[in-house]
């Protein structure tokens, strides 16, 4: 008590000079005395001597409180013990079994009760006046040997020394039971000396591999006897002599080092900092520990040395290079520093399936409990910072997200995925697994690293029976830890699919991304997503920073993996590749979105923009274009795309505008230009950005397609105009469903040049016979035919016929709406045109004909070539892409009967990837040999199409062929 009245004295001593000083020089120089960092200095001091105060008045405290219960309780029992010849209470021996026994309350009633007896008989010991006379009459031990316990009862003495053999005994849960009472009794009895306790452990131990003597001091750290002795003594040897045995001991013996560490460590929560700094820290031997332990991988010494360095909060040499000097988290996570420890690191997978203890006191230094909320959500993925300044005070983070990023890399990556062990690997997903809960989710790029997918990837395609339960877990959690946090699940999504050129589900066999995307509810996920889509496919510093190269593996075994995933990245290192699966993904996400029209709208418009922007401009004057107009800024790669990704983005596109019109329900007629009609909005974007002198389209046109361009865009106009005045109606679908069809075909003949004029001008005809006005009749030209031969529909249902076959499926939708809304006008000819289709055939002709029946032919509308040069094709390609049947036949029959002779032992790695190929060649060439994608297969699905009009006729005229 004397001694925490000392140190609050030393602390109120301190603060009275602190404030009389800062009188003084305020009265002298008119300022502020102290400058902030020798304000922190001297709240650093006051900290650590209130500290040190409360430990030792809390020891004491508790140190006394234990001491009365037990005297308490050997008080109301001392009148009803039985008592030996010599007027002592007897011990009662079987207490030594009961602590043996495997049942929790057993052993500690047993312990309890053995201490309140040990109590008992030694307070009636200190009572007596004779001793020497009852120790020569008790005869617990053969004869009294000089042990150091000279002043306690010879029943204590005898306990104290069964007690420490037993710790030794592997019998049930002896160690467990004996340690606590060992415990216990070292903290309640003071006359047990300490220095004759450790001669006492020290001779105890029998054979080399014991561990008796670990629980033994770890019994001396955790009873508190230490930290009392250095309060009544700070001079006290054995604390330095209780540290030097166990790092004796660690240093003889690998399995001992951890139980050593957890003890020191124990003994480091109780003892004041001062004492840390004069006694353990110069114990024998721990620095000659330290300095070695980065050259033998001894991850207990360096989690020895964070645990003293965090609470003394002092540098100190003595740590070696296991620390830097001078101290810092940056400098501890720095790629240097952390190549040091490389070894302690890797080295502490011995404890597997356990994680060791050093890496939840990295991760903690790495990621303090609130630097989650130091981070700003909205903007908390790196990528979405384009066009702002840096924020004042965002160097912690800046330094936080550095430190992760060297720790994830070096230690994590460099020491345990990139080693060959399972055991290395397993730990590192847990390791990960530890980061998530305080993962801001602007880091996820570092967990989520190339090679850490790339090791997912590896295990999961192969189901690797050593960690496929650790990778499936690993992924629950991470789906786990997105679940309620779209920016947590933008981030996850953008790096499985980055490192994976978009092939994460179809590599692993999963629906992992398939199901985080599907889990977007809000339109702000869904927006924050395409952004971020938006941004990797403008190589916005989300390139792969991993080349893909196929020598680089994470595991020895991924030689093994699937033919599948190896084609995956051989080609695909390219930019187009990785473009285009963000093209993808982008398809994808509008899809299924659970939101109202007018968000849904909104998410729509944001993909439309970026479609249209890719797909069917470029800027003539770098990569970024703004429009005044819509108040807007384009932005394109500074590498220019190839055309087939500008294709992809038209299809793309086309896809959009049909799930928009689909989406759309029964029609009503927007009120303002565009509100919620997305092909309104984006006939009026393109328009827009050809009005930019710096933008052109991607690709020069001909006379006839640009002609083409223009009047689908003038006719759209017009119908839009129309459309908006008629209000909802029965003729508002028709200029509906037919600004569709000119807004498809308009993307048709951007994709497709020289292919589709004909069309669009027939088409245009056809919209200002339909819907007759002035406007249109003046688009039109006159080119329909004055004699009145073929009226409206039958020109509309022959170019309607002639889109079908070549068209996309964006398109064949398109021209379904617009039969729907026509079809009580359709002619029997019409009809019988469609019915044609349906019954022509491709067999060829019994004679030649000439070239004029083949002029005169009506039937030859299609365009689709004869079979026999088709099949002759087809063959053709078949033979050079995968060899002759017969080939691939005989191919299979010598590696079958190569594989026989080693059937039992099985096909090795060469044997199945050649097998593999034999079935791909046979599988690919009989398609060929059916016909693949030739004219028949062609016209089998244009009747399709054709039937699916007819469909539509007869589910609207049921009773019209009965």
């Amino acid at each position: 008590m004397g001694q925490t009245n000392v140190g609050i004295m030393v602390m109120e001593n301190v603060g009275r000079k602190l404030k009389k000083d800062k009188k003084k020089r305020k009265a002298e120089t008119g300022e502020e005395p102290i400058n902030p960092m020798e304000r922190k200095k001297i709240k650093r001091v006051l900290d650590k001597e209130r500290l040190r105060a409360k430990s030792e008045k809390r020891a004491e405290a508790w140190h006394k409180q234990k001491l009365a219960s037990l005297d308490s309780r050997s008080n109301e029992r001392t009148e009803i013990s039985p008592t030996t010849t010599s007027g002592l209470p007897e011990l009662d021996i079987r207490l030594f079994t009961d602590l043996a026994a495997a049942e929790v309350s057993i052993r500690e009633a047993a312990a309890q009760a053995l201490v309140v007896k040990l109590l008992e008989i030694q307070k009636a010991y200190d009572n007596l006046e004779n001793k020497e006379v009852v120790d020569g009459q008790l005869k617990l031990e053969a004869e009294k040997k000089d042990d150091g316990l000279n002043n306690c009862a010879p029943s204590l003495r005898y306990a104290v020394r069964r007690l420490i053999r037993g710790l030794s005994s592997s019998r049930e849960c002896a160690r467990q039971g004996f340690a606590l009472g060992m415990t216990v009794l070292v903290g309640a009895v003071p006359c047990i000396k300490l220095d004759a306790l450790l001669k006492l452990i020290i001779s105890s131990s029998m054979k080399e591999d014991d561990f008796g003597p670990l629980f033994a001091y770890g019994a001396i750290a955790k009873s508190g006897r230490l930290t009392l002795e250095w309060i009544a003594d700070k001079n006290t040897p054995y604390i330095k002599e209780f540290i030097g045995s166990l790092v004796s001991m660690a240093a003889e013996k690998r399995y001992f080092q951890e139980p050593a560490v957890s003890i020191i460590l124990e003994l480091v929560d109780k003892l004041p900092v001062e004492a840390l700094l004069n006694h353990i820290l110069e114990a024998p031997g721990l620095k000659e520990w330290f300095e070695g332990a980065p050259e033998v991988g001894n991850p207990d010494a360096l989690l020895l040395a964070l645990a003293i360095r965090e609470k003394a909060g002092v540098d100190d040499k003595e740590f070696g290079k296991l620390l830097p000097f001078p101290y810092s988290p940056s400098r501890l996570f720095t790629v240097e520093h952390l190549s040091l420890l490389s070894k302690c690191l890797k080295e502490s997978n011995f404890c597997h399936p356990r994680t060791h203890s050093v890496w939840y006191s990295l991760v903690n230094i790495l990621l303090p409990e609130n630097v989650v909320k130091g981070f700003d959500p909205s903007v908390a993925l790196s990528f979405m910072k384009k066009h702002k300044k840096p924020r004042k005070g965002s160097s912690a983070e800046e330094d936080i997200q550095k430190n992760l990023k060297n720790f994830c890399e070096v230690g994590i990556e460099g020491s345990l995925i990139l080693s060959s062990s399972h055991d290395c690997k397993n730990l590192a997903l847990n390791v990960l697994l530890r980061l998530l809960p305080k993962l801001p989710a602007s880091c996820i790029c570092n967990i989520l690293s190339y090679k850490v997918v790339r090791c997912l990837m590896d295990v999961l395609s192969r189901k690797d029976p050593n960690l496929f339960k650790s990778c499936q877990y690993f992924m629950r959690e991470l789906c786990e830890w997105v679940k309620h946090d779209d920016v947590r699940r933008v981030a996850v999504i953008m790096a499985l699919q980055k490192h994976s050129n978009g092939k994460f589900d179809c590599i692993t066999r999963t629906k992992t991304v398939k199901e985080l995307l599907a889990e977007f509810k809000t339109e702000s996920g869904c927006v924050l997503l395409i952004q971020n889509l938006v941004d990797t496919f403008l190589d916005k510093g989300h390139a792969s920073e991993e080349p893909l190269d196929q020598s680089q593996t994470t595991d020895d075994n991924s030689k093994i993996g699937s033919t599948e995933y190896k084609d995956s990245f051989r080609a695909p290192g390219t930019s187009d590749f990785s473009k285009g699966w963000v093209l993808k993904s982008l398809s994808n996400s509008w899809k299924h979105l659970p939101l109202d029209a007018n968000a849904r709208f909104r998410v729509h418009r944001e993909i439309l923009k970026f479609l249209a922007v890719q797909g069917l401009f470029s800027s003539t004057l770098g990569s970024e274009v703004t429009s005044f107009e819509l108040e807007e800024k384009f932005r394109w790669p500074k590498s220019s795309i190839s055309s087939a990704l500008c294709r992809m983005c038209i299809e793309q596109l086309q896809l959009l505008l049909s799930h928009a019109q689909k989406g759309e329900g029964p029609h009503v007629v927007a009120s303002g230009p565009e509100a919620n009609d997305l092909g309104a909005y984006f006939m009026r974007f393109l328009a827009t950005l050809q009005n930019i002198p710096s933008v052109s389209l991607f690709r020069s046109l001909s006379d006839d397609d640009e002609e083409a361009l223009k009047k689908l865009q003038s006719v759209e106009s017009q119908l839009s105009r129309q459309e908006r005045n008629l209000g909802p109606s029965i003729d508002a679908n028709k200029f509906h469903s037919m600004r569709y069809l000119l807004m498809q075909l308009l993307l048709q003949v951007l994709l497709r040049p020289e292919e589709f004029s004909e069309a669009a001008s027939e088409l245009v005809i056809c919209c200002s016979k339909a819907f007759r006005s002035s406007d249109l009749a003046s688009s039109g030209e006159d080119e329909a035919d004055g004699d009145g031969t073929h009226e409206l529909m039958d020109v509309l249902v022959d170019t309607m016929l002639s889109l079908l076959p070549q068209s996309s499926a964006a398109m064949r939708t398109a021209i379904e709406k617009v039969f729907k809304c026509f079809f009580h006008d359709v002619t029997d000819d019409g009809l019988l045109r469609m019915l044609c289709v349906i019954k022509k055939n491709l067999k060829p002709a019994r004679r030649q004909e000439t070239d004029n029946e083949k002029d005169d032919d009506d039937d030859n509308v299609l365009g689709i070539e004869e079979a026999e040069d088709s099949d002759e094709t087809a063959r053709n390609d078949g033979q050079a892409d995968s060899g002759t049947l017969v080939d691939i036949e005989a191919e299979g029959a010598e590696l079958l009967e190569a594989s026989d002779d080693d059937f039992d032992e099985g096909m090795d790695d060469d044997a199945m990837f050649r097998m593999d190929t034999y079935l791909a060649k046979c599988i690919k060439g009989r398609t060929n040999q059916a016909g693949g994608e030739t004219a028949d297969s062609q016209l089998v699905h244009f009747k399709y199409r054709v039937l699916s009009l007819l469909e539509i006729y007869l589910n609207e005229n049921p009773g019209k062929f009965s």
